[in-house]
């Protein structure tokens, strides 16, 4: 896939140095924003499925910049593996906020 990303990369004319992994991640940020705001308007699936591979796309280009010779392929199922043995709902969003406890407060 990185070798595809690239040729059309090249053919294109688009950003192609390592200076311009920033740029690629920012752009891949937008086109998320773009998914986001496709699925607000109610649009259709197609639609917001062609912002999320934009997505894809940029981040897959960024990685052919910034880690060469890792095979995303194969990073990507080494990462599911991983991902499935950890505990139910793990992560920052499902943390459980905890409250300070009043009794512990110093009086100022």
């Amino acid at each position: 896939m990185k070798k595809e990303i690239e040729q059309l990369v090249i053919k294109k004319g688009f950003y192609n140095k390592t200076e311009d992994i920033p740029k690629k991640l920012l752009f891949a940020f937008i086109e998320l924003g773009e998914a986001s705001d496709a699925w607000k308007k109610g649009e259709s699936e197609e639609k917001i499925a062609e912002e999320l591979i934009d997505v894809i796309f940029y981040i897959l280009d960024t990685s052919r910049l910034a880690c060469p010779s890792i095979d995303m392929d194969r990073m990507f199922r080494t990462k599911l593996v991983k991902n499935k043995s950890r505990a139910f709902q793990y992560g920052e969003g499902h943390r459980e906020q905890k409250k300070p406890d009043d009794t512990q407060r110093k009086p100022k």
